[in-house]
């Protein structure tokens, strides 16, 4: 499952709930860069976007194998993961980066 969703809901979560808990996952210092760098320019960095755009390459290959889908519901799947993969790509990178 990829974490960067997870990490930015739990920091949009955060922000409203526990200033704490929020200010402790901007200034961590595995998660806090890429929160930091999509709270203010909403730029994804180019290690991300590569891990991002690989585990939805693999999630479809297991899919295809351990689903065995028909045409239609794995090009649905397909266009889906491949709206997903343009979004994250089209992101900019950081400007820090």
């Amino acid at each position: 499952m990829p974490t960067t969703i997870f990490l930015i809901l739990a920091a949009g979560c955060f922000a409203r709930s526990s200033p704490r808990l929020e200010a402790w996952l901007l200034n961590h210092a595995r998660f806090g860069p890429t929160l930091r760098a999509w709270r203010a320019e909403k730029a994804i960095p180019p290690r991300a976007k590569i891990a991002a755009c690989s585990g939805m390459a693999i999630g479809f290959a297991l899919f295809l194998l351990g689903a065995r889908p028909g045409w239609p519901l794995g090009l649905a799947v397909a266009a889906i993961m491949g709206g997903c993969a343009a979004y994250v790509i089209s992101r900019p990178r950081p400007r820090s980066d």
